[in-house]
């Protein structure tokens, strides 16, 4: 059986409401005497009028309903901007027309305000420099900005879509959901905050990861807690070696010119406190240095005569030098060599303790050139001092060189790293500065 719609129902119980005074009209009309053809023109009449009036009342009922849907319809596509046009008059249509515009405008505003709140999102998680990534529960990246293609060093249209473990972070994903770690990208290497949350998009769960590169800040507030401590101990150390070593002369002096059995032993030891005065004035002046680090003056710079350029200076045993690509850089060459110089330094002190080899050179890794020094010495003790200053494995060394080669290469915007070498017993380090981008031809 066909159902019958809203308007048609309206039209049948209209009909039905008329059908009383219909058929006491057919009664009447039927038993007058009037001609039946007059008789039949009137049922006509009647019939035709009845329906046309239900047909009226059907589309005074539709058409408003019909209004209704074609602005719903378009509030649901999210088509906004249609309006229903309000009857003349105050009735409860009219009330009900004005709502639905009113909604449809709330609506449009929301999302205006939706749209303009998105997009100063995207603006800002385009410009901050931490890295932030929006996992699906399948572990896939569906989002991820520009701090996060650079820290990964993977375009974006490359990265959406694939899973954590291609891209290096399933353990970002699991163990606590803040924490410090020590990592290693293709595009930076450092200490790293991780901070991971849970959220729904489209009623599905998502994971939001956090990564900030906190490897700069904290070397620059240790540096500068460094530097004041170099300060304070300079001026005061300064301020007494002066008049030690001054009066230490002093009186060397005059003890050679009233001669006596005792003026050996005197100048002995006036001449201990002499030494030892220019040894702490030299470890002042070191730390000093350091301190007083200027900014990298950067100029392009071959890799090759410059590692051969080093190896060549240390006297004491051969340092092999394994040839790399021939790559220029931009870097400070003054403050690269020292780094350098430094870092084969305690490599060839590590290598005669146990009559081991050296060996250094470099290669590419995109987006970095790696410069590399093995040692076949005791290896690296227990512990993270190695960069700490005034920390030394050696019995006469001041923890400078190390501390001073990573802030060489943290002035360039690279890294320096040290391990134990898995293949052989000693260490490895490896200094890395960004490569010089290619101009094409």
């Amino acid at each position: 059986m066909m159902k019958l719609g809203h308007d048609r129902r309206i039209q049948a119980l209209a009909l039905l409401s008329a059908l009383p005074a219909i058929v006491v009209a057919f009664v009447l009309l039927w038993s007058s005497a009037w001609p039946i053809a007059a008789r039949v023109g009137i049922a006509f009449v009647l019939l035709w009028g009845t329906w046309r009036i239900s047909e009226v009342l059907r589309q005074r009922v539709a058409r408003p309903l019909q209004t209704l849907s074609n602005v719903l319809g378009a509030i649901r596509e999210g088509d906004f901007s249609f309006r229903a046009r309000l009857p003349e008059g105050d009735n409860v249509l009219g009330g009900v027309y004005l709502e639905l515009n009113g909604l449809s405008e709330l609506l449009l505003q929301e999302r205006l305000g939706t749209m303009e709140a998105t997009a100063l999102l995207r603006a800002v998680m385009a410009e901050i420099d931490v890295a932030v990534f929006a996992f699906d529960g399948e572990q896939r990246l569906r989002l991820v900005n520009r701090a996060g293609e650079t820290l990964l060093g993977i375009s974006r249209d490359r990265l959406l879509g694939m899973s954590a473990a291609d891209v290096g972070l399933k353990e970002a994903l699991e163990g606590k959901s803040e924490r410090l770690v020590d990592l290693v990208f293709a595009g930076r290497a450092g200490r790293f905050e991780l901070r991971r949350g849970p959220f729904r998009q489209g009623g599905l769960p998502h994971e939001l990861l956090v990564i900030s590169d906190l490897t700069r800040p904290l070397r620059d507030e240790e540096r500068r807690a460094w530097q004041k401590l170099v300060r304070v101990l300079g001026h005061e150390i300064n301020n007494s070696l002066a008049p030690i070593r001054s009066l230490s002369e002093s009186l060397s002096k005059i003890i050679e010119q009233q001669g006596g059995d005792w003026m050996d032993d005197a100048r002995q030891g006036l001449g201990i406190i002499a030494s030892r005065a220019r040894g702490l004035g030299s470890f002042m002046e070191a730390y000093t240095r350091l301190a007083r680090l200027p900014e990298p003056s950067l100029q392009r710079v071959a890799i090759s005569p410059l590692v051969k350029r080093i190896a060549a200076l240390e006297q004491r045993m051969v340092v092999q030098v394994v040839d790399g690509p021939e790559l220029p850089i931009e870097a400070d060459e003054d403050q690269l060599s020292q780094a350098l110089i430094n870092l084969t330094r305690n490599a060839v002190d590590a290598a005669l303790e146990t009559a081991g080899e050296v060996r250094m050179g470099w290669r590419a890794t995109p987006p970095w050139l790696e410069l590399w020094i093995e040692d076949g010495g005791p290896g690296l003790p227990e512990g993270g001092n190695l960069f700490v200053p005034l920390f030394s494995t050696k019995p006469a060394g001041t923890g400078i060189g190390l501390v001073l080669s990573r802030q060489i290469a943290e002035g360039h915007g690279g890294t320096v790293e040290l391990a134990n070498r898995e293949d052989a017993p000693g260490a490895r380090v490896v200094l890395r500065l960004p490569l010089v981008p290619s101009v094409p031809s």
